[in-house]
């Protein structure tokens, strides 16, 4: 059984659970990561389900194994449930929009903007890898188009795109990218150090908690080495006694 799928009976119905909790990659090296290949053997271990509830905590990832789990959701016969635990940016945001109902609790946040990459070559090459970038875009505003319907045009999406917006619960759905916003839940909206540096415009609460968890971090490690010192100090002070007691011993014949 995958890592993120499991299977549960309710109510005489069949229902899948399954999550997207960290980077969408192409090969999966951490727990966490979610590749379309491994998705896609998730969902044939699930077979022939009435209801899927796919639960999303991602930074994004890989703009074409995203696209491809989107695709696969789109193409699947059981109802899509969507819930944005706690951030759904980049390429996780498009899989949110293979949802046909997308909940998101009040303290969560999707990201939209426009993707990127890194090239290196001739004139020409960089040429073919800005049109390959451009054609990217334009499927990712399709999918988010087809989920909004007549709640946002085309030239304020792209405009939201170009500023790499990040949009709370609530304006998610005033823009028809989600469908209810829920209670505030314990998984908060949060961000690693690596996809902070790679985004432009992190909210500040987000960079907040970067920083934290830092001090935190820090703070650890400082009483780690106290804690090591002072086992030093205790164990030092033992063995000074043990050889002051064995001198006397054997001064005293």
């Amino acid at each position: 059984m995958p890592k993120y799928l499991t299977i549960k009976q309710e109510a005489k119905k069949n229902t899948a659970n399954m999550f997207i909790d960290g980077e969408i990659v192409t090969d999966e090296w951490e727990d966490s990561d979610t590749s379309a290949a491994g998705f896609r053997d998730a969902l044939k271990e699930i077979g022939d389900v009435k209801t899927i509830n796919l639960h999303i905590n991602s930074p994004g990832g890989s703009v074409f194994e995203g696209i491809a789990i989107c695709n696969m959701l789109k193409q699947n016969s059981a109802h899509i449930n969507v819930y944005v635990d706690g951030l759904a940016a980049s390429i996780a945001s498009v899989i949110a929009m293979s949802g046909d109902t997308i909940y998101m609790p009040a303290n969560a946040m999707l990201m939209i903007h426009n993707p990127w990459t890194m090239a290196v070559g001739n004139a020409e090459e960089l040429r073919k890898q800005a049109d390959a970038l451009d054609r990217i875009t334009q499927a990712s505003v399709e999918t988010y188009l087809a989920k909004a319907g007549d709640k946002l045009d085309k030239e304020t999406l792209k405009q939201l795109m170009d500023d790499e917006t990040w949009l709370t619960a609530q304006e998610a759905v005033d823009y028809g990218l989600a469908d209810e916003v829920l209670g505030a839940n314990k998984v908060a909206a949060s961000i690693d150090k690596h996809f902070m540096q790679r985004y432009r415009n992190v909210p500040e609460q987000l960079v907040d908690q970067i920083k934290q968890k830092a001090t935190d971090k820090n703070d650890n490690i400082a009483k780690e080495f106290k804690k090591i010192n002072e086992q030093a100090r205790a164990e030092n002070e033992t063995l000074g006694l043990s050889l002051y007691r064995l001198k006397e011993e054997l001064a005293n014949g």
